[in-house]
């Protein structure tokens, strides 16, 4: 008791701190540890059922594979904290997954003529590719320096995508002039050309979208927008039709048309554009399957894939998509296991778009699912960054982006399966190619950057000299 009749009082002070989101590092690296340990078991798969005996090299495998993945995850916790926590395990399970079926085609080199082993060559490449995968995370600050390189990135992207017109055409490149051969070194530059081009298309439609949406007139039922609006769009159907004509280059045509359609789609919310395009695209492509030959080959191929087994085959018949179709029947459900296909039969092109039919054999219609819905996975998380993204500019990029990857498997898996003509493409981290892996690792990089930069917590505002820092609680 005071004098005054008062009861003492106690005053104790809690202060508030904010709490940042939740960055999933952690889960990051336990479906890490997974993507590694998968394609261990599968590689010791094959092994015993080709040899009878675990391979020798699995041990440095597993250890060189588990060591680039604890690399990229610790470079995510220091330079991209706030990330999607699936996209990095999803392309490493799948590269690590396109190691082991090359490797695995590569027992089979005495029943191909082959002398050249690839799954050395796309390790190495893998080893590249994810070096730049950590060079795009910590050289990159922020993914919005990009749109200051909108119009240099368009120059750079038709740079790459025209000079393989000019090298001199290989044997081994079966018609299709994309890559750029220096020596033993060959590259091909339009696996790069669609990130750079993405960049080009996010950048632009972000400052005309409203242009082409609002300011349109009403032709034939679609809305068109101005003809200095219009003319970019015109300038880049014609791009990728000359792509095809120069080049023979179906499958690149088709993505960076179909790329800047989705893209314009997105951006102006106008289904017509949907329908614009398709009916371009449809236009150029028969223009150029009436006189072209190498299409020709392939569209024929596509509607009559057995006509090379028949006893009088046509000029330019091709067995691969028929032995395609072969073997994903003989794998049915369940598949033959791996190591225990024919699929070796394709020959050349098991290792290329046709690893997909490889893995149909040997895993079955559950494990091409499988496949697929990875991939299916993997473009999901890039459209949900495009949703979280803040900025118009990391909406279009990310949205490109995910696109780009998902046109080409679908332009990849597509051709393979017979339901539309092949187009030469590789399929994205698993098929054999140093430009393609490389280049798709770079992709997920950007993809993980606008994602850590959309999950990121909002800073914490100035503090406020005159505002209560502390609750007063009184007992």
């Amino acid at each position: 008791m005071s004098s005054f009749g008062l009861t003492n009082r106690t005053t104790n002070t809690t202060t508030i701190t904010p709490q940042g989101a939740p960055n999933r590092r952690n889960t990051e690296l336990v479906m890490l540890a997974f993507a590694v340990v998968i394609p261990m078991f599968a590689y010791a798969n094959v092994g015993l059922a080709m040899d009878g005996s675990l391979p020798g090299g699995m041990l440095g495998y597993g250890l060189g594979m588990g060591g680039l993945a604890l690399v990229a995850h610790l470079t995510m916790r220091r330079f991209a904290p706030y990330a999607d926590p699936l996209m990095l395990p999803i392309a490493t399970l799948l590269n690590g997954m396109g190691l082991v079926m090359i490797w695995r085609l590569d027992k089979a080199g005495p029943l191909l003529d082959s002398n050249y082993p690839a799954a050395a060559n796309q390790l190495m490449w893998s080893g590249l590719g994810i070096g730049l995968f950590l060079g795009v995370l910590v050289l990159l600050k922020d993914h919005r320096i990009l749109q200051r390189y909108t119009y240099i990135s368009m120059m750079v992207a038709l740079v790459l995508l025209a000079a393989p017109a000019f090298f001199p055409e290989r044997k081994e490149d079966f018609g299709a002039k994309i890559w750029i051969h220096v020596g033993s070194f060959s590259l091909q530059p339009g696996e790069f050309a669609k990130i750079i081009l993405t960049v080009f298309f996010a950048g632009y439609l972000m400052v005309k979208r409203d242009a082409l949406a609002l300011a349109s007139r009403r032709f034939m039922g679609l809305y068109l927008p101005r003809g200095r609006d219009l003319g970019p769009i015109i300038v880049v159907w014609v791009i990728s039709i000359l792509i095809l004509v120069f080049e023979t280059d179906l499958g690149s045509s088709l993505l960076f048309f179909g790329l800047f359609v989705v893209m314009l789609y997105v951006a102006t919310e106008r289904t017509s554009w949907i329908v614009f395009g398709l009916l371009m695209s449809a236009a150029g492509a028969v223009f150029v399957a009436s006189f072209e030959s190498h299409v020709q080959t392939r569209v024929n191929a596509w509607l009559d894939p057995m006509a090379a087994f028949s006893p009088h085959p046509p000029d330019g018949a091709t067995e691969q998509i028929g032995q395609s179709l072969f073997a994903f029947g003989s794998g049915g459900v369940m598949g033959t296991g791996l190591g225990e296909g024919r699929s070796w039969l394709i020959k050349f092109a098991a290792k290329s778009d046709f690893i997909l039919g490889s893995f149909g054999e040997e895993l079955g219609l559950a494990g091409i699912m499988a496949i697929f819905l990875l991939y299916g996975l993997l473009v999901q998380r890039g459209l949900r960054t495009a949703v979280a993204a803040r900025d118009p500019f990391g909406k279009l990029l990310a949205v490109g982006l995910s696109s780009a990857f998902a046109i080409q498997v679908f332009v990849v898996a597509g051709g393979v399966t017979g339901l539309i003509p092949l187009t030469g493409m590789t399929m994205p981290f698993m098929a054999q190619g140093g430009s393609s892996v490389v280049a798709n690792w770079a992709l997920v990089a950007v993809l993980l950057k606008i994602s850590d930069t959309a999950r990121r917590p909002a800073p914490e505002p100035a503090p406020n000299p005159d505002a209560e820092a502390t609750q007063i609680v009184r007992t």
